[in-house]
This record gives C-alpha cells, structure tokens and sequence, in this order.
C-alpha cells in the first residue's frame, strides 16, 4: 500500500477551506480509479482527464487500485480545480515524484488530456488563505494576474503538468514571488459619459451627487427620453475609486465566477442586470451556489432599469440584503454568506406607457392600470430607498445648445466633492465595519446624525404630515447627515433636513 497527501483549496461561498487530497494504492488488488470525499460530477470526470493527463506528461499511470479521498468530506467538491492535485498525489504514491518537493504547497488547476493546465475560477480567495498560512500557491498560468494581487505571496503559475514536475523535482528552484506589483484592471473612462454632457435636470444631478456620496439608494422617476438611463449611466464616473481591502473584496467575488481574469479591480462595480433576471440570478443561488448580481455590485451600484418590470418575487428579496449588506442562501448543504453592500439606483416610467402626468403625449392608461403598475414595487421595499426624483423632459432649446464652452459641470468637479465628503466618513466610522453613512446602524444614527431643536421640529412635523415610517425617517437622517459631509460640515442643520426631505416620497 502506497500513500500520498497534497494540499488543495475549496472555496465555499468566499470563505476558502484546505482541501487534503489523499490517494491510496494498493497493489493487491483490481485495477480501478475511485474518487471520494462528497465530489460533484466534474470532479468525478477528472478521473479520465488525469490519466491521460499523467501519461502526456511522460509517466506511468499505475495499472493499481487508486482510491483518492477528498477531506472533510463534509464539503462538497465542485469543478475541476482538483485536477492537478490529484495527478500529484498519484505520481507521489506510486514514486515518482518525492512527497518532500509538494510539501507545504497548495495546487489548483484543470488539466487537458495533453497534460496542459487551464485556468480556473477562485484562485484569488485561494491565494488570500494561502499567504495567510504561509503556503505556496501552485496556480495555472492563465491566472497569473490574480496571483500577483496578493503582496508578500510566494506562487508558481505553470502551464504544464510536466513543467511543473520537473520544476518540483529541481532542489535548486527559485520561487516567483509577489514583487509588490499589483497588476490593476483599470478601464478607460474616455468613453464614458461625463456629466458635462447632460443639459438640464440639475436637481437629479445634485440628487446622484449626494447618492453617491453617502452610498444611498435612489430612485428615478420620469417620461421616456428624460435623461433617467443617462444620469444612470454617468453615475460611476463620479465614484471614487476601491481602496486596497476593498479591492481584494470584490475582486474575490468577482474571481469565483470568473470575472477578473484581467486583475485586480480598482473601479467601483456596476451590474445592470436586464428585467428578465431570475431571483436566484439577483440574490445568488443555484445547485452549485454562486454570488448573483447584488454581490456582483459589491462596493458598487446595481442599476435596474425599469423597475416594475422586474420579477415581483426577484424585487422582494431585496429587502433583506439592502438592510443587512449581505444575502445568506440556504440549501440542505448548508449556509452560504456573500457580501451584498450596493447602491441601488432604480429608474421607472410614471405609467405603462410612459406619459401619465406629462404634457408630452397623452396617456393611454387607465387609473387602475397605472395603480397596478405602481404596485409592482411593494410599500416595504421602497421605504428601503432613501432619494427618489421625479423628471421632466428637457427643453429642446437646452438640448441643442452644442456650444462646447456651455457644458454642464464636468463629473470630475463632482467627483472630488464626493471623495471629500467619503474621506470624512471614513475618518468619522474609522476602527469600524460601517464605510458610509448610509451604512449608518439604528443604533448609531442618534450619535451620528444629532439635530438641533429646529431641525427636529422640521422633521417632526414632516413625520406627522405625511405618515413616514421610523425607517424613512433614519434614511432622511443619513441623507442629511450626508449633504452636510458635502458642505464640510460637522453640524446637521435645518437646511440640511429641509434638503433630505426633498428627495423623500411623500404620500398622504
């Protein structure tokens, strides 16, 4: 009986756990090739692309009885990350490479029948738990830019099972080590739209501004062709950018799924999923769980375009993900945890056909239609957004006015204003989990958004005019605790609340 044992990682939701790939041979009985340890299907079929595999490389596949055991087995094993583990481990039992050369590595990768190593998905988190432990990371070529985000990690990225092989059996072999370089996948921001070029409508810009600052939700209302997807679409060109430990955050969700082969990512996400999107593509989900488009836009914005047009069941699972920062799934297999802290903003039409309420054109629905369409999006998910912004059409006169020294202000302008006002929340919530102040606990608004007797007088009596919740009213308190971090303000005054206000939908 010969026995080997080599490091690899799992990865469950984000959290990596080490995986001990034990392969057992036995002489004294019927050749065959078991895999255990609680492995999904493709796991199973690495069986075939090990062996072919192992013998492209230039070994022997041992014609023995090969049983691999994947602990704990508790874990289910998805994909074919393990591939190359498990070829190690059978080369070691059957002696032909030495147990001393994998010793404190840990090896991910796909292998092709010729013995070539493909790149896989989730070698960032895996790369994280590895320089935490003091392993070394053991890694396809192909995802070498992930390698290279962690500072201080000592790595190998390889192309080949046979490459690898001869490096592991060389006494002498140096180490690529992590320079320092941290490899960012920027995007050119020449094509994006610049605020400059959006005439009119400045109250939504000032609007998107503050939402922005304070990572708050936002909802925008209006006509077709009033600006509502172009204020959307300009709206990361005023983000700043994700500082190093977020970066390292998203980027893990992004790399287990595949998303960030390219690097690490500097710019805030932005995901617009279309209205046809499942619940389990929003909130995350599947037989083989996987983060969906809310922690997809983590740190960032998630655009959703049309509204009520979104799946009812798809809109109401947002309600415990916009409070918590985070979306649990659960399955028999257990718990799954991903991050979820976005900005929302939304756009709507007044109506099914667009014009209820305008001058425009005439609408051509009915009271109950648009009653309908307006309760799509139940009463308990909008007190969850914190601004909301009718629209009216621009003027033409604005619109053609084409004289490049009459721009709007430029998203660079509002983008320092909203990185001055993000410096003071982070001063302000430092040694703590909370980055915005839309992030702000129940707990905590009292001590973070106090007002004076007039402020609270104005509040009050906005409060009782118009019936809001005292979940409306803490969003009205953040939002104004925001405009005054815009102005440099260390007070909350009344024209702060009186401003909050204004972006609040009020119902009788």
């Amino acid at each position: 009986m010969k026995f080997a044992k080599v490091n690899s990682v799992a990865v469950v939701g984000l959290t990596p756990h080490l995986i001990d790939v034990e392969v057992n041979i036995e002489s004294k009985a019927l050749p065959r090739f078991e895999i255990v340890g609680l492995p999904g299907k493709a796991v199973e079929e690495s069986r075939e692309r090990v062996r072919s595999a192992i013998k492209a490389a230039g070994f022997q596949f041992p014609n023995q009885k090969i049983i691999v055991n994947l602990a704990p087995a508790d874990i289910r094993k998805e994909g074919p990350i393990y591939d190359l583990s498990i070829a190690l481990g059978v080369l070691v039992a059957s002696e032909q490479l030495l147990q001393a050369a994998i010793y404190n590595h840990v090896f991910l990768g796909e292998l092709s029948l010729s013995g070539d190593i493909r790149g896989i998905h989730g070698v960032l988190p895996a790369s994280v738990y590895c320089h935490q432990n003091n392993l070394t990371m053991v890694a396809p070529i192909a995802n070498l830019s992930e390698l290279e985000i962690v500072k201080g990690l000592t790595y190998v990225a390889t192309n080949s099972l046979a490459e690898l092989t001869e490096f592991l059996n060389n006494e002498e072999r140096a180490y690529d080590q992590a320079s320092g370089k941290n490899p960012i996948s920027t995007k050119s921001t020449s094509d994006k739209l610049d605020f400059k070029y959006i005439h009119g409508q400045e109250l939504a810009k000032r609007a998107i501004e503050i939402a922005a600052a304070g990572g708050h939700n936002i909802l925008l209302d209006g006509p077709p062709g009033c600006g509502k997807s172009l204020l959307a679409k300009a709206f990361p060109t005023i983000l700043p950018d994700l500082n190093h430990a977020e970066q390292l955050e998203v980027s893990s969700i992004h790399s287990i799924v595949g998303l960030n082969r390219g690097g690490i990512l500097s710019t805030r996400p932005v995901r617009s999923p279309h209205h046809s999107i499942s619940k389990a593509g929003l909130i995350g989900g599947g037989s083989n769980i996987k983060p969906g488009e809310i922690s997809l836009a983590h740190r960032g914005v998630l655009y959703l375009d049309e509204f009520p047009e979104f799946p009812r069941s798809a809109l109401e699972s947002l309600r415990q993900p916009i409070e918590d920062g985070e979306v649990t799934i659960s399955r028999v297999m257990g718990n799954i945890t991903f991050p979820a802290k976005f900005m929302l903003v939304a756009s709507q039409n007044p109506c099914p056909c667009g014009y209820y309420g305008t001058n425009i054109k005439a609408c051509r629905c009915s009271l109950s239609a648009v009653n309908r369409y307006r309760a799509r999006v139940s009463g308990p998910l909008i007190d969850r957004i914190d601004m909301f912004i009718s629209l009216d059409p621009v003027k033409i006169e604005k619109l053609l006015n084409f004289d490049n020294n009459n721009h709007s202000e430029p998203s660079v302008s509002i983008r320092k204003r909203v990185k001055s006002a993000r410096i003071l929340q982070e001063q302000r919530f430092a040694g703590s989990s909370v980055i915005t102040n839309s992030e702000i606990p129940v707990t905590k608004v009292k001590n973070f958004c106090a007002i004076d007797n007039t402020a609270k007088s104005i509040l009050t009596d906005a409060g009782n005019s118009y019936k809001l919740s005292a979940r409306a009213i803490s969003r009205i308190l953040k939002v104004a605790r925001t405009i005054a971090d815009l102005e440099g303000s260390s007070d909350i005054t009344s024209d702060h609340i009186a401003e909050a206000l204004q972006y609040r939908k009020m119902e009788h």
